[in-house]
């Protein structure tokens, strides 16, 4: 057998990145590690302990101490700010390009006129700041969930457009502009009505479509990331064709393409780690990547509490995940940002990473501190013989 799995643990970073004062001064102070293990006193994640979270975080807290066995690290983001795409696809082996910052406003003639050059009847709607409404079924606009102006989104009434065709509007606007993200997205039993109600402008700059209150997220939900810069011919999905099977479980599988793998989408945490049990039983030869999106959700929601909750319910299941990995077997847990409750915003904190890693009979070894979540991927891309050609270092010699 040879399985490599790699667990991503949405959002639980370990301490401020060291240029967090020149680019991101919000998150002077961030630690999602320090801050769910103190709001939690009696959390209980004796797994998570084991494998060696506090040697990673160089800090015991609580019930949580350093663990003599473990083989950890930690691994700094390469892309700019702190972002689920961009960190789920550096981890894939992508070498991270600056993208643009900037609102809608910025893009919308630009973007109204390729639209309209399409054949696409393209009209505005909303004050101070306008968003684009094509043929009376979608809306182009400013994300105001994410980082403002760093996504823009394309949002459906599925009744009255098919997702395919939906996604063509999303290719015409991601080619043409060069924010972080074009999310394309929608949902049934919606109309062009419900997504005007929803339209909200954010600090007079800012102008979409607010997507929990427009309703598209309950009903035949479907979501497409497209990113700046990103080439899925040197990911490792691409990289391990022939190689190797590769699953996605959980979010990962909705932002990274998967052509010849398997991606099951799920929030749950503990579905996605049922899930993931599964798979491993199931494949013999499969790189193997589920993310836990809860804890992220927490979060952004400023909750310590239901952040504690989340890892208890992935430490539950993590002793079943091990027991059933043998010698040839590695398991990876990482982060792909922080997002620390109790910083003061609800946003992406910009921190290091956790990186634990078990193999059957390997202990005490510290790989140190990585320059990027690439060299997870390309330990992954070495571990199955092959090489990812856009960025990583491998440690896999010093397992």
């Amino acid at each position: 057998m040879k399985r490599f799995v790699v667990l991503v643990l949405d959002s639980f970073g370990i301490g401020e990145m060291d240029d967090v004062k020149d680019v991101r001064p919000q998150d002077i102070g961030a630690n999602t590690y320090r801050s769910v293990l103190r709001d939690n006193p009696n959390l209980k994640i004796p797994n998570l302990e084991r494998l060696g979270i506090a040697n990673a975080a160089k800090m015991e807290i609580g019930n949580v101490k350093f663990s003599k066995d473990a083989v950890y690290g930690r691994a700094n983001l390469m892309h700019f700010w702190c972002d689920t795409f961009y960190g789920h696809h550096e981890l894939m082996g992508t070498y991270p390009k600056k993208p643009k910052t900037e609102p809608f406003s910025e893009a919308i003639d630009e973007v109204e006129k390729v639209l309209k050059n399409h054949g696409y009847s393209v009209e505005r709607f909303g004050s101070p700041r306008e968003v684009l409404i094509v043929n009376n079924c979608a809306t182009i606009g400013d994300n105001l969930e994410a980082d403002l102006g760093q996504v823009y989104n394309i949002t459906g009434a599925l009744d009255f457009i098919s997702y395919e065709n939906l996604l063509e509007i999303g290719k015409i606007v991601r080619g043409v502009v060069k924010v972080p993200r074009v999310i394309t997205f929608g949902g049934k039993n919606v109309t062009i009505e419900d997504l005007k109600n929803a339209y909200e402008c954010r600090d007079g700059l800012f102008g979409g479509i607010n997507a929990p209150k427009s309703g598209v997220y309950r009903n035949g939900y479907q979501v497409q990331h497209m990113g700046y810069g990103i080439d899925s011919e040197v990911q490792l999905p691409k990289i391990l064709e022939g190689v190797a099977k590769t699953v996605f479980i959980g979010k990962v599988a909705d932002i990274v393409e998967n052509p010849k793998g398997k991606s099951i989408f799920c929030v749950d945490s503990a579905k996605v780690m049922e899930l993931l049990i599964e798979e491993i039983k199931s494949n013999e030869n499969a790189f193997i990547c589920a993310n836990i999106q809860e804890t992220d959700l927490a979060g952004h929601q400023e909750d310590p509490f239901k952040y504690g909750e989340k890892l208890e319910v992935v430490d539950r299941n993590l002793k079943k995940v091990i027991d059933l990995l043998d010698e040839d077997d590695i398991l990876i847990i990482t982060a792909d940002h922080g997002n620390d409750p109790d910083i003061g915003h609800s946003n992406h904190t910009r921190e290091k990473v956790p990186i634990l890693i078990y193999k059957k009979g390997l202990n005490g070894i510290d790989i140190g501190e990585r320059g990027s979540l690439s060299d997870i991927g390309q330990s992954v891309a070495e571990y199955f013989e092959r090489h990812l050609p856009d960025n990583g270092e491998s440690f896999l010699k010093k397992l």
